[in-house]
């Protein structure tokens, strides 16, 4: 039985204006897959999350440069389509069974 996500290639260097693209491989069984990023100087943040193939929710910063797909059987993916000095950053994926509704603070 799986019992980690494993993300591919662990470390990509590109120069500007190059494709950019990182897989998941999410642990079986587990129907949500999220997507983020951190850049040296900014918290943690939230770019897309699946539940089995459907995107249930985005940054607006998907479908600009950036796409993401999460296909049955199949390892999910980030895609950067021109790389900019600003896309340098540590891209995480993680993954769940469930996931809990949004709650607002009282």
């Amino acid at each position: 039985m799986d019992t980690k996500v494993t993300q591919r290639p662990r470390l990509l260097v590109k120069a500007n204006e190059q494709k950019a693209k990182t897989d998941c491989v999410p642990i079986k069984r587990h129907s949500y897959v999220y997507w983020y990023h951190k850049t040296l100087k900014e918290e943690l943040k939230f770019l897309i999350y699946f539940q089995n193939e459907e995107i249930i929710q985005k940054a607006e910063i998907i479908n600009e440069r950036f796409s993401a797909q999460c296909p049955q059987n199949s390892p999910c993916t980030l895609e950067i389509q021109s790389t900019e000095s600003g896309d340098t950053a540590w891209y995480f994926c993680a993954n769940s069974k469930a996931t809990v509704p949004n709650v607002s603070p009282s």
